[in-house]
């Protein structure tokens, strides 16, 4: 043994030391190795044979990776140089110029947006089974986002400090350019306008309501200012309330002064005091110009009216230093229409409004942060809260607003002008885009492949890649954004649910983020937003960092918050103080704990979100006893092409569902069309095999969502005029009024269960 250990210094170590010199580092350490081993190899015992075979396996193992290594090995610096100069010129170019592509392409390819959370686990579920948002920074529910902006007038002076004598409101005539008031000149008039109106009589703080009665225009906005320059309180009136709700706000709220529009609007108004309907009101500014009649009728009944730009020389005259309200103090007296009995006045602090707004910029603040650039196309009714917080958001940030010139009809036209970058929008508006972008793909190619084009665009949304500058954009939806202006960056939709088919189309079509939400003037106007980077469908989103969200039971339904199902309800600093003097609806809504009830069912689905259900009201009994939510069934009848608005009918003397059912006219021809039925709008909705059509395709979609037979329409009747406010069969948030819409068609119900009988 000793000789071959010999053997092996006398062999292995010279020839290692000549190969010192030219062997790599991993040469050297691999031959170390060999040596290494073959002398423990040699020390070992002449009897132990075996542990010498598996030793000498190891190494021959080791010695052929080695030498894989070595031909992997990628070749010198001075080898690449060498294959480099033996090519061609044009390969070389070729080259360079795929190399520039590809920099160029990885400099620009569009990237994902990056959640702000992980959207597996969009909230957390507390002790006492509420859920909160993942994006809370603390235990305490978000109150604020910006220090100096913690009430609706700070908010605005946030704005003017960003903005200075930047442009904040635009209005624009027919065929005109949008004219911009800025924000000093915004500020100045509220201050005006204020100062004037504490000068005629009115009081400075909460307990000073003043009606506003306008459409949307910079008019509004500047009233509502002027209220909180001196902590007075906002009270919407609009007309689509009908004349006796406005009678009914005035003296519930016991408004001495209303700013209106129009003289129209304030002959109404004359007339209630004429008839000592409206006997408080005792003084009417207007912001249009109107005739001395009016000034004298006003005189007769003891009601003072006066012009909007007199008030405000008035106020530049005697002008009063503002009176900035508190976060806790009373802001705004918004009434919701509701579907039955008189309107209730929702009463909202600032507090509540500002953490409303903030909970939204929490969740959005990494995405998509609103700046001074913004600007939002106002049409969505300033009387309600869901557009007023947007455009406070907008105004928070120094931001532009620019209003619609009052005609729906031209709201194109006017965002083609405007060029907004946010989009408040109902969901109605969003059905009727998506209806008119198809019935333009009038043949069976255009349709097949505008939807090939959005299932390739769709792909990268789902992959959270939102852009406008894509392939598909310049060949199919370059049109449908230039339409909406082209810039825009954020469509936010709420008051309704959305259809997950038009939901999806649209945010691969308009190549912008798309935001659901939910909520009810109650708190303030959201509850749950979506989260940035989730542009799935079926759900309403996460809580706001400002709520918490519960789900009670509701057994007569059978929904139990232990299955993760029941009714909704929302505690945080933007949930409302109560209705305006009626402490007994207050506390059917609002419990001793301080959780507002919203009468929507609920169910959480694994990833934290919530999707909306059912309704808790609404419900009745079939003769046979079955429990029935019509609101349920409509919300499934509702996805039928060519089906727009519908109303399932039901009551305890009868065992089955009846339906009235208004088909889309845009959709209606081309949908009958591929049926086999022709005609016009009128015919077709007269045709009972187009009605037998219709209503198949209404029971096939209710047997696929899981419709038990009892909750299927045995008939319909097919109305070819739309529920509208104008007709009184819906609200002006666009819910169905159920008891107008029953009395309306009781003849059409009362046949459709004598056919059903017979």
């Amino acid at each position: 043994m000793e000789n071959i250990f010999l053997l092996v210094v006398k062999n292995v170590i010279p020839f290692y030391r000549t190969k010192r010199g030219s062997s790599s580092c991993c040469d050297r350490k691999w031959s170390m190795g060999v040596v290494l081993h073959m002398i423990y190899l040699v020390r070992l015992s002449h009897e132990d044979t075996i542990v010498k075979q598996e030793l000498s396996s190891t190494l021959m193992e080791r010695m052929q990776a080695q030498d894989l290594l070595r031909s992997l090995r990628l070749p010198e610096l001075d080898d690449l140089s060498q294959f480099f100069r033996s090519l061609p010129t044009s390969t070389l170019v070729g080259l360079g110029a795929l190399t520039a592509v590809l920099a160029y392409w990885l400099a620009t390819r569009p990237r994902a947006i990056k959640p702000p959370c992980d959207l597996r686990h969009q909230s957390e579920q507390l002790q006492d089974g509420s859920h909160r948002s993942m994006l809370g920074d603390s235990p305490k529910l978000l109150s604020h986002y910006h220090e100096d902006a913690k009430t609706m007038y700070e908010v605005f002076r946030r704005g003017l400090h960003i903005a200075g004598d930047g442009p904040c409101l635009g209005s624009r005539l027919p065929n005109q350019p949008y004219k911009w008031i800025s924000y000093k000149e915004v500020i100045a008039r509220a201050e005006h306008l204020g100062s004037g109106l504490l000068e005629q009589g009115c009081k400075a703080g909460s307990e000073q309501l003043i009606g506003v009665f306008a459409q949307n225009r910079p008019e509004w906005i500047i009233s509502e200012l002027a209220c909180y320059t001196y902590s007075m309180v906002v009270v919407p009136l609009y007309d689509t309330l009908g004349a006796d709700a406005i009678r009914y706000i005035i003296n519930r709220a016991e408004i001495a002064t209303v700013i209106c529009d129009k003289p129209e609007k304030a002959k109404v108004l004359l007339g209630n005091v004429e008839s000592q309907e409206t006997p408080g009101l005792k003084r009417i500014v207007l912001m249009d110009s109107f005739e001395s009649q009016l000034v004298e009728k006003g005189e007769r009944c003891g009601v003072q009216v006066q012009a909007l730009k007199d008030i405000e020389a008035l106020g530049r005259e005697h002008h009063k230093k503002p009176m900035p309200p508190r976060p806790d103090d009373l802001s705004i007296v918004c009434f919701t229409s509701g579907t039955t009995g008189n309107p209730k006045g929702v009463m909202l602090t600032h507090g509540n409004v500002v953490a409303d707004f903030s909970g939204f910029l929490k969740v959005t603040d990494k995405v998509i942060f609103p700046n001074q650039d913004d600007c939002l196309i106002s049409f969505l009714p300033l009387a309600h809260m869901f557009e007023r917080l947007i455009e406070s958001v907008v105004f928070c940030h120094g931001g532009r607003v620019g209003f619609f010139q009052g005609d729906i009809r031209l709201l194109s036209d006017d965002m083609k002008e405007l060029r907004p970058t946010v989009f408040p929008v109902v969901p109605r508006l969003l059905n009727r885009m998506y209806d008119k972008i198809f019935s333009q793909a009038n043949t069976p190619l255009k349709r097949w492949l505008l939807n090939f084009a959005a299932k390739r665009k769709g792909r990268e949304v789902c992959n959270g890649i939102i852009r406008n500058d894509s392939l598909w954009d310049k060949i199919f939806f370059h049109k449908i954004q230039a339409s909406l202006g082209g810039r825009l960056r954020m469509i936010i939709t709420g008051a309704a649910p959305v259809s997950p088919t038009v939901l999806g189309f649209l945010r691969a079509a308009l190549g912008c983020q798309v935001y659901e939400a939910y909520g009810q003037t109650e708190c303030t106007a959201g509850c749950t937003f979506t989260t940035p980077g989730d542009w799935t469908s079926g759900h309403v989103g996460a809580p706001l960092p400002c709520n918490s969200i519960k789900l009670v039971d509701v057994p007569e339904k059978n929904y139990y918050a232990n299955r993760g199902e029941g009714e909704v309800c929302v505690k945080g600093p933007n949930v409302f103080k109560g209705y305006l003097k009626d402490p007994e609806r207050t506390a059917e809504t609002l419990d001793t704990d301080g959780w507002l009830h919203t009468g929507d069912i609920g169910k959480w689905l694994p990833n934290g979100t919530l999707k909306i259900i059912d309704r808790k009201k609404h419900i009745f009994k079939l003769a046979q006893g079955e429990y029935i939510s019509p609101e349920k069934i409509e919300s499934i009848y509702i996805r039928s092409e060519p089906v727009s608005q519908l109303y399932v009918h039901g009551d305890s003397l009868q065992s089955c569902l009846v339906g009235i059912v208004v088909p889309d006219p845009e959709v209606m021809p081309s949908w009958a069309n591929k049926k086999g039925f022709q005609g016009n709008y009128d015919d077709l909705c007269n045709n009972m095999d187009v009605k037998k059509a219709i209503m198949d395709d209404m029971v096939g979609l209710g047997k696929s969502s899981g419709l038990h037979s009892f909750e299927q329409v045995k008939d319909i009747y097919v109305h070819n005029e739309m529920f509208s406010i104008q007709n009184g069969l819906l609200t002006p948030t666009l819910k169905a009024k159920r008891p107008e819409l029953k009395e309306y068609f009781k003849e059409k119900i009362e046949q459709l269960y004598t056919n059903i009988s017979m």
